[in-house]
């Protein structure tokens, strides 16, 4: 059992999603960075798909009951064991009685660099699934833990571990995750964007805009969307749309010509114009990126977007091969 004695801003259970249900209106929902919580998991001998816990701004404090092995990656937001530091993507043993504590955004002292961290625990989080999958859907109200965020007293279940006690106690080590940080001297994070279906809807100043402008996470932000401030992108012409299907990632632009990057737990449907779509490649970076930081959407075309998510790949099973050459377990 973890007791979660402080829960931040915002802690809830997530694996990779519910997938296969938007017939439904079912939003796939699961960890905003799946390659996070992917590599979280690898790094403590769990399956890719086992649910870990995702934390919002830090301030948390989780407490194992039994001895186990974790791994945190995203943001460290000065996490510490007992103390001592626990830096992101590293493999950690823990003892029972042992507390994790992720200090608070604006703790003095803690650089912090992103919003969200992931937490993986030997065995994963043990709720029980819904439609196919442990994550919480905060807005229907199920999965994860009583379909809500974690609170102050929650005790989560682990499950059972692929690990041996040799493997559980092993010394810590870690590997080197994916740069997400700043990709411009600027501090903006640069985000590749495919022309959505209905691009040439907009003025052509307007989708000159969508390219050059410096676009602000606002802090209205959540894990539905992220919405962003800049300059205002103008239709040709006004005028009621059909709903259509939407996906994590569509740039939809509402009245206020002000765009919103559809996260996993947005709606399955939308009725404002679909100006772009952020390559599957990128999703996990806008995550991780904080609230009022700056982003640059740059223009690719379908190949290069192809690329991107193989050199994705390419990097996990350059992860799974290095963890099996150390004598790590895989489960992929």
């Amino acid at each position: 059992m973890i007791a979660v004695r402080k829960p931040g801003v915002l802690a809830s259970v997530q694996d990779l999603g519910r997938h296969g249900h938007r017939q439904l209106g079912i939003c796939p929902g699961g960890a905003l960075d799946m390659l996070s919580l992917t590599l979280a998991n690898r790094l403590v001998g769990n399956a890719d798909g086992a649910a870990g816990l995702e934390l919002t701004m830090g301030g948390c404090e989780l407490q194992f009951e039994a001895a186990t092995r974790i791994a945190l990656t995203g943001d460290g937001f000065g996490a510490s064991l007992d103390g001592v530091p626990l830096w992101p993507c590293w493999s950690v043993p823990v003892a029972a009685g042992q507390t994790l504590r992720l200090a608070g955004a604006n703790a003095p002292g803690v650089k912090k660099t992103g919003l969200r961290s992931w937490l993986a625990v030997a065995g994963g989080i043990d709720v029980p699934p819904v439609l196919g999958s442990r994550s919480t859907d905060l807005k229907a109200g199920f999965g994860g833990l009583e379909g809500r965020a974690l609170r102050k007293g929650d005790r989560l279940p682990t499950g059972a571990s692929s690990l041996d006690a040799a493997q559980r106690e092993r010394r810590a080590f870690g590997l080197r995750g994916p740069d997400w940080g700043p990709d411009e001297d600027d501090g903006a994070i640069v985000l590749r964007v495919l022309p959505g279906p209905e691009f040439e809807l907009f003025t052509p100043a307007a989708r000159e805009l969508l390219w050059g402008e410096r676009w602000r996470i606002t802090p209205q932000s959540n894990r539905m969307g992220s919405r962003l401030a800049g300059a205002e992108l103008k239709r040709k012409h006004s005028g009621d749309m059909l709903s259509s299907g939407v996906i994590p990632g569509t740039i939809q632009v509402p009245p206020s010509g002000q765009p919103i990057i559809l996260m996993g737990d947005a709606q399955t449907t939308g009725g404002y114009p679909r100006i772009g779509v952020v390559i599957r490649a990128d999703l996990w970076k806008l995550a991780q990126a904080p609230l009022n930081g700056q982003l640059r959407l740059v223009q690719v075309d379908q190949p290069r977007a192809l690329a991107a998510w193989a050199a994705q790949q390419r990097y996990l099973s350059q992860v799974a091969q290095g963890l099996a050459a150390a004598g790590w377990p895989s489960t992929t």
